[in-house]
């Protein structure tokens, strides 16, 4: 379940050890104190290996089965840092909750010449499980290749440093190397984040990449070999399916595991609250965690109108254009906080939650605006007291 865009993919949920107090008075900057190491508090995300440093430490040290080429600990070793477990007497937390079957596969693949593609809806986990997997299998997870329109084929091979080549010629200080560049030479993984929005001369670039694993440098008379250990995990959203469509071709390089949503609410709840209250540890936000309830409420909101009826089956809701997809469950949340804890009493009120859900629910004001009241006066009015506030208050916005 990690907000990387607003916040991207978590169907998995993180949890760290509570941060202890601030510490070290005449440090240039206050430090936390997280999974074992001290960590500057003005940097706003850290990489997955850095916030979970104790548990892969951990895991490394407790280690007993063959570790393939290239990386820091057995596959067995990789599943339980995903899933959860224990490595000695450290209690590892799990990263991703779904189907242990699914990560099973993903791991497994990275140990072939195969590369990996993770596909799903928004909000599944995709980005979130692609980090980890790089965080345990390399220790480095910062290999990343973000995939927009504007992606260009030198970011995936390489560029100039045009300074140095105008002034000393073709070399290989002058050269900027891309992530992928930099995992061949070091034989680890490299992330290729949402690469159907990539453009088809890209994707087409990447196939050779992942065919003949090397790249070749012409104005420096020489190409590069992928060393043991080298592969690429691409993410891609089924939202996104009619951007830049793969090719069959470039599919085929690739082993395919979709991350399906949350099977039920229980599940769906579990990583809404996990993830808000690590995301809100981080974060200066002023007011308490969301109650049970509220968790609830909002999970059940979007999974009826993400999934066009009510969880009892009873009754058929209208459905509205935007994903309503667990990561913006959590940033829901956590914006509800904010409201709370900057202008409110500190804990999350029924009007905090009713502003966040209209600016959540609302994207396309002709029809979600729409289907939101139709929700309101169907389904929310007529189930009593519990609900009574929150329809109140979202019926006094819409």
């Amino acid at each position: 379940m990690r907000p990387d865009s607003a916040p991207e993919d978590f169907l998995g949920a993180m949890r760290t050890e509570s941060p202890l107090p601030v510490v070290g008075a005449g440090r240039a900057h206050a430090e936390l104190k997280i999974g074992g190491r001290f960590m500057d508090q003005q940097i706003l995300r850290l990489p997955a290996e850095q916030l979970f440093q104790k548990e892969i430490d951990a895991l490394i040290a407790a280690e007993k089965d063959p570790v393939p080429t290239g990386w820091k600990m057995s596959p067995r070793s990789v599943r339980t840092y995903i899933c959860g477990g224990k490595a000695g007497r450290t209690v590892i937390t799990p990263k991703y909750i779904g189907h242990e079957r699914l990560v099973e596969i993903a791991i497994a693949t990275l140990v072939t010449d195969r590369a990996l593609l993770l596909i799903g809806e928004p909000g599944t986990a995709k980005s979130w499980l692609s980090e980890h997997l790089c965080a345990a299998i390399n220790g480095d997870s910062t290999k990343v290749i973000q995939g927009t329109a504007g992606t260009t084929e030198e970011q995936l091979r390489y560029s100039w440093n045009y300074a140095m080549l105008l002034a000393q010629g073709p070399s290989e200080a002058a050269m900027l190397k891309s992530p992928v560049f930099t995992a061949m030479e070091t034989g680890s993984i490299a992330r290729m984040e949402e690469i159907s929005r990539c453009a088809s001369e890209v994707q087409d670039a990447l196939i050779s990449i992942l065919s003949e694993k090397r790249i070749s440098v012409p104005e420096l008379n020489t190409e590069i070999a992928a060393k043991k250990g080298f592969s690429v995990i691409a993410t891609a959203n089924t939202r996104d399916k009619g951007v830049n469509e793969m090719s069959a071709a470039l599919k085929r390089r690739f082993n395919i595991v979709v991350l399906p949503a949350p099977a039920d609410l229980d599940s769906e709840m579990e990583i809404v609250r996990t993830r808000v209250a690590q995301l809100s540890a981080g974060l200066d936000l002023n007011s308490a965690l969301p109650e049970e309830e509220t968790v609830e409420k909002v999970c059940t909101i979007f999974r009826e109108l993400r999934c066009g009826e009510t969880c009892d089956h009873s009754q058929k809701v209208k459905g509205t254009s935007g994903v309503l997809s667990t990561a913006e469950a959590i940033s829901l949340l956590c914006n509800s906080m904010a409201l709370a804890g900057s202008f409110g009493s500190g804990q999350i009120s029924d009007d905090d939650l009713a502003a966040a859900l209209q600016g959540a629910i609302i994207k396309d004001e002709d029809k979600d605006a729409v289907a939101w009241k139709e929700y309101l006066e169907h389904v929310m009015k007529k189930r009593g007291a519990k609900w009574g506030g929150l329809y109140k208050a979202c019926r006094d916005l819409a």
